[in-house]
């Protein structure tokens, strides 16, 4: 089977991102980067804060770096009502930069490792036809990890606008819980290790109203 410039190029660019996850994963205090990001938006940026911190979803979503400290930090930063609103469209331009990279340049890569999901196989089927449900269905019931499900996604026929919509529903859930969670922490170091200090009555709330 011939193999084109093009192709190469794809898998070589693929290589080089994953070298960089792992090396990041790695070597990388990335709990502390990002809780020095935060302090920085909170110090410097003023208004431009949650715009700011919506845009940081992007390279962690596709570096598949969880961004639970974003989120909690929208929380503890801004608040509820504009905390939320920030973390909740930077989740979804992150889900969605993810999932265009695997439409694209990562297509291959990604179809190659669907054999490492078998239950994915008929979630594909499904989606042919019900894609929105089907994608507001994965994100609202974490079945498979998350910022691996963004390229799992990619290579369904699930259209772009189904998929940022139904992507974004599914995820306000959580997102609330997190940013919920950021506005009751003591001080913005909590982001990274503030867990523990959340009352028993508060997990409760914050369970209730994921499930309401």
């Amino acid at each position: 089977m011939a193999v084109t410039w093009g192709a190469v190029l794809r898998i070589s660019l693929l290589l080089i991102l994953l070298a960089t996850i792992i090396t990041a994963l790695i070597t990388l205090p990335i709990e502390k980067i990002l809780k020095d990001f935060l302090i920085w938006i909170d110090q410097n940026l003023g208004p431009w804060g949650p715009l700011v911190l919506a845009v940081a979803y992007i390279p962690l979503t596709v570096l598949a770096v969880p961004a639970s400290v974003l989120t909690l930090g929208g929380g503890y930063l801004f608040g509820l009502p504009l905390g939320f609103v920030a973390d909740s469209i930077g989740a979804t331009i992150g889900a969605t930069a993810a999932f265009l990279l695997g439409r694209t340049i990562g297509r291959s890569y990604v179809i190659s490792k669907l054999k490492d999901y078998p239950q994915f196989q008929a979630v594909a089927i499904a989606i042919q036809r019900s894609g929105f449900k089907i994608v507001l269905l994965l994100r609202l019931v974490p079945l498979l990890p998350f910022n691996m499900l963004n390229y799992l996604l990619s290579v369904t026929p699930v259209g772009i606008g189904e998929y940022m919509l139904a992507s974004w529903l599914g995820m306000m859930p959580i997102t609330f819980a997190l940013v919920y969670v950021g506005t009751t922490l003591k001080d913005l170091s909590d982001v990274t290790h503030g867990w523990g200090e959340i009352s028993t009555t508060r997990w409760v709330s914050i369970i209730y109203l994921i499930f309401l």
